[in-house]
């Protein structure tokens, strides 16, 4: 039986050809590459899981534009009286336009990819109040639009739809 020394026994425990802090004789030729496969096999779903993030965020950015639009378009109505149709109908369209250009020319992109002014719906009622008085409301309705993916992660997990219709949106607001 030999005896090594300090220097000969740390010269052949911690050579090159040893992985130094693995406790189970691994050399570093075997370990290369394996940091690579790894990323590689966690990049996928990383980025499917970024992807997905992305789009389902850009539908909802989409439906709080909408809302926001329905909503303004019902407070520039809120100022008019219904009873006076040769002012009301000027006003009825710039509602429109508010609602899906964000401006009352009509000009410019619409605020959301597919949404026309077909789509808005806009109707008054009067009502009376316990009280015997006379309240007008008007409701700014966007109706039928489909929110449609650019990429749509769930689709590679079988999912069939590359659309979310979007329920009504709609905001009712009292006349003056």
């Amino acid at each position: 039986m030999t005896t090594l020394n300090k220097q000969e026994y740390d010269r052949r425990t911690y050579s090159r050809r040893t992985f130094p802090h693995a406790g189970w004789g691994t050399k570093r030729r075997e370990m290369r590459g394996a940091v690579a496969v790894e990323f590689a096999l966690l990049l996928i779903p990383l980025m499917l899981l970024a992807f997905g993030i992305a789009e389902y965020g850009r539908a909802l950015y989409q439906y709080n534009t909408l809302v926001k639009t329905v909503r303004d378009a019902a407070r520039l109505l809120s100022h008019h009286n219904p009873e006076d149709p040769a002012s009301y109908g000027p006003v009825l369209e710039e509602a429109r336009c508010l609602a899906v250009y964000g401006n009352t020319s009509c000009s410019g992109p619409a605020l959301a990819p597919g949404l026309t002014t077909g789509m808005v719906t806009i109707a008054s009622s009067a009502t009376t109040t316990a009280a015997g008085t006379s309240v007008t409301l008007v409701e700014v309705r966007i109706t039928g639009y489909v929110f449609n993916f650019v990429f749509n992660p769930a689709r590679l997990l079988g999912a069939a739809a590359d659309t979310i219709p979007f329920s009504d949106i709609h905001a009712t607001m009292r006349q003056l």
